[in-house]
């Protein structure tokens, strides 16, 4: 387990390798666990890329490698990008159909870092730049840029249509939660703004930017012209109201609707909270309590939601981490389980989904399964 990955891995990467029916034939007194029946779902679940192993390769659909991928996104050509947390990468799969026999081929590549940690930029070829556990990624189609949350960096990064990458905001090794403008020339200045493992990034219809900035529980903003604000959280907790009143815990990941309303997922506390354009907090779904209960609002639960994304109808869909499930949530509130176990100990087809990412229409719902090291998708 890496230094700076994130820290709620590491206690289900410990319940995950435990067994789940123990047994022995040889004493009066065995003990048989029984394994939890699976939640009823509708969707069915395939491998897009990976081989379920953690390592490194490009290629083919069944020979590609992923470890840890912990964000995914959509770029302008309907590309997959991935945040490849473990290979300090980030990936980009591209499906094609062949016109004349029909046969789709699905193909990984790298599109920037290095497999070596770093926080080394680039003029030109993204490949020789370098990340710390990159976890969250979103294609901005005004400026045609990816930018990148670099976890264990404290950066926000910006990968250019060229592929040069450059630093967009946070002073690389320093922590802090200062807000502050970004010069002209898109850089950070010497001692500001400044993050703590910012996890999660998206973009609205104009082209501010929205960072889930985990370690300190809150989410700020980007504006098109550098200025850098918090747009809600201040300490740890659970706690609905306006700006920096409101309160989350470990937000993980941020997706924005049509109308410009965030939605986080509020991982620590077990909650989907949504955030109005004026800063108003209020959440959305879940109880706060653990669990995998469907219903509407805060009727239903969760274990530890960390990704989210929003289809065009205004449906939000839920990476379920620790219950391996994915979920929608329709504008309503009504709370849907589409595929996966329900149970942390139970990890077919999913195991440990942590970023989810949905085609505008909403039929096709892309998952990154962090310790399933693959990318699979729910139809």
């Amino acid at each position: 387990m890496k230094k700076n990955k994130l820290n709620y891995m590491a206690k289900f990467a410990l319940v995950a390798s435990l067994p789940v029916v123990m047994f022995s034939s040889c004493k009066k007194d065995d003990v048989v666990v029984k394994q939890p029946e699976p939640v009823k779902t509708t969707g069915t679940v395939t491998t897009v890329s990976g081989l379920g192993t953690s390592g490194f390769a490009n290629g083919s659909a069944i020979s590609a490698l992923f470890s840890y991928p912990t964000g995914i996104t959509f770029d302008a050509a309907g590309n997959l990008l991935v945040a490849d947390q473990g290979n300090n990468q980030i990936r980009k799969i591209v499906t094609t159909t062949n016109a004349t026999t029909g046969v789709v081929t699905v193909t990984a590549s790298t599109l920037s870092g290095t497999l070596a940690s770093g926080s080394s930029n680039a003029t030109a070829i993204g490949t020789i730049a370098s990340y710390n556990n990159p976890s969250g990624v979103v294609y901005d189609p005004i400026s045609n840029s990816v930018f990148v949350a670099d976890f264990g960096n404290q950066l926000i990064r910006k990968i250019a249509s060229n592929g040069a990458v450059a630093t967009y905001a946070g002073v690389s090794g320093n922590a802090g939660n200062n807000n502050d403008v970004i010069p002209a020339s898109g850089k950070a200045s010497a001692i500001n703004p400044r993050f703590s493992n910012p996890a999660g990034v998206a973009v609205d219809a104009t082209g501010n930017l929205y960072v889930a900035d985990f370690g300190n529980n809150r989410i700020r903003k980007i504006s098109t012209t550098g200025v850098i604000t918090t747009l809600a959280g201040s300490t740890a907790g659970n706690v609905d109201a306006t700006g920096t009143a409101a309160k989350f815990n470990g937000p993980r990941s941020i997706a924005i609707d049509a109308a410009g309303n965030v939605y986080v997922a509020d991982a620590n506390n077990n909650v989907i909270r949504e955030i109005t354009t004026a800063g108003v907090v209020t959440t959305f779904a879940g109880s706060g309590a653990i669990g995998n209960a469907d219903g509407t609002g805060t009727a239903a639960s969760f274990n530890h939601p960390a990704g989210v994304a929003v289809d065009a109808a205004g449906n939000v869909y839920v990476a379920d981490t620790n219950n391996n499930l994915i979920r929608k949530i329709t504008p309503a509130g009504v709370v849907t389980s589409l595929a996966g176990s329900g149970y942390l100990s139970l990890i077919t087809p999913f195991n440990a989904p942590v970023a989810i990412a949905v085609d505008a229409a909403g039929t096709i719902v892309y998952v990154a399964s962090s310790l399933g090291n693959n990318i699979q998708k729910v139809k």
